[in-house]
């Protein structure tokens, strides 16, 4: 698996160790495609190591629609040392929702203050569709880490996402008071970005609290889509339905549709998504929301 140099991440040796060089690597890549079976996707590639592993490919839409994947992590989480790698490809003319059956945990880092890393990489050819669509990633008080997102987009290629993150366990009174999370999205088209952003999550920092930073939030996500035939029309679409609140904006800059949330409640973030993903994805794909199996269990 390949990572840009700013985002590739210092190896040790792997192994159960406890030290300062605490290191645990797990991987998996994914490759579809249409080759040999035309308008319809399959996975021609899955090669995993560690504990990660896909269930089988699902096409609730029919056998000619999106080919439904999730990934599953076994562990449920990240601890000090470890290392997850996604690597995702979807060639020319294939369409993949990729999901997860429960929220990704991160968990308080150890006495050393090892830090874990996360690192997805999607690529999208040609008048491929992605859908990246998991479930949110729950911040445990004293976790450090960093999240490195990066998306390559091919000529007219579309892709539409989110990610959501919740900080502390409010419901048990376990706030998230200290750790640091570093978080890195990118998008490209043809080489190009369209979209670079980087953040910081430290509690004892003055905009954790501030009102022109976090302003006490616990729960923020951004969902993003490229290749809307007419974004703006999609804007006036998602602002005339759901309904208005301080706690979610969206904008369109340079290809890229933005829709962000920042407040505490995270079922209203997620209800929220769940709601714009109804009104964007029939725009993007001319195919209607159709809602993953493993959401329903």
């Amino acid at each position: 698996m390949t990572t840009s140099p700013d985002t590739a991440v210092k190896k040790f040796d792997s192994g159960h160790r406890f030290d300062a060089s605490r290191h645990w690597d797990a991987s998996l890549k994914l490759v579809f495609d249409t080759k040999g079976l035309p308008d319809i996707t399959r996975m021609r590639h899955a090669k995993h190591y560690g504990p990660l592993r896909i269930q089988r490919p699902f096409y609730p839409e029919g056998n000619e629609g999106c080919c439904h994947v999730y990934i599953l992590h076994p562990p449920g989480g990240l601890v000090s040392g470890d290392v997850l790698e996604f690597d995702v490809t979807v060639e020319q003319g294939a369409h993949t929702l990729v999901t997860t059956p429960a929220a990704n945990k991160l968990y308080k880092a150890d006495s050393n203050n090892v830090e874990w890393h996360q690192i997805t990489s999607l690529q999208v050819e040609d008048d491929g569709i992605l859908e990246w669509l998991p479930l949110d990633s729950i911040a445990f008080n004293g976790t450090r880490g960093t999240q490195l997102f990066n998306i390559e987009l091919g000529e007219n290629a579309k892709c539409l996402g989110w990610e959501l993150l919740c900080l502390g366990r409010p419901a048990t009174n376990l706030p998230f008071e200290s750790g640091r999370l570093e978080q890195k999205f990118q998008i490209f088209r043809n080489g190009k970005p369209l979209w670079i952003e980087r953040q910081f999550v430290e509690p004892d920092h003055p905009r954790f609290q501030g009102k022109w930073g976090q302003g006490g939030a616990t729960s923020h996500g951004t969902f993003w889509v490229v290749g809307l035939d007419d974004p703006q029309e999609a804007i006036t679409a998602l602002r005339d339905s759901i309904p208005a609140s301080n706690n979610w904006a969206v904008t369109y800059r340079r290809g890229v549709l933005l829709l962000r949330y920042m407040g505490t409640d995270r079922n209203e973030a997620w209800e929220i998504f769940q709601q714009a993903r109804e009104i964007l994805r029939p725009r993007l794909t001319g195919h209607e929301a159709v809602i993953p199996r493993i959401w329903l269990t």
